[in-house]
């Protein structure tokens, strides 16, 4: 199983690149037995002008509530690392969105989602779409979400 690294929108305005470490994280986490429950975490990374380089996916934590169907990350453990990037990296590394499983093979957001995206994303200080990422058993689904709507899904690239 490999999940592809390079993604963009159609018009090729954003690209996005997942670092191998991310991908990894994506890859230990998919939901293969029916006893799998969700998962999910923040992505860090940079941002180089409309592109971005997603460095690391946080873990889920101890805090975190997973059932099959449901994830809730709970901040306390997720927010402290990407403090700490930010902090390491002398704010370059951020908080770019988030990401979780679905026990699907090509996943699609469900309504709740798309409420919980768009009440992120309209909180974001530096005013950016949220990258959101749905991990399935064998593809992604990948979309940068505005404050308010839906925003562009991409696919990935050779």
């Amino acid at each position: 199983m490999h999940f592809m690294s390079a993604w963009a929108t159609d018009d090729r305005r954003v690209l996005l690149n997942f670092a191998e470490a991310a991908l990894e994280t994506f890859l230990q986490h998919i939901q293969i037995k029916n006893s799998d429950g969700e998962a999910g975490g923040l992505l860090l990374g940079t941002v180089h002008g409309s592109n971005m380089l997603i460095t690391e996916a946080t873990v889920p934590t101890a805090w975190d509530k997973r059932f099959r169907f449901f994830f809730e990350r709970f901040p306390f453990g997720h927010d402290a690392i990407a403090l700490a990037r930010w902090t390491a990296s002398q704010r370059t590394v951020r908080y770019l969105g988030e990401w979780h499983t679905h026990p699907e093979d090509h996943p699609h957001p469900s309504g709740l989602d798309r409420s919980e995206w768009n009440r992120t994303s309209s909180k974001r200080q530096d005013k950016r779409p949220m990258l959101a990422v749905i991990v399935g058993r064998k593809n992604l689904y990948v979309e940068l979400v505005p404050g308010s709507g839906r925003g562009p899904s991409l696919t990935s690239v050779e």
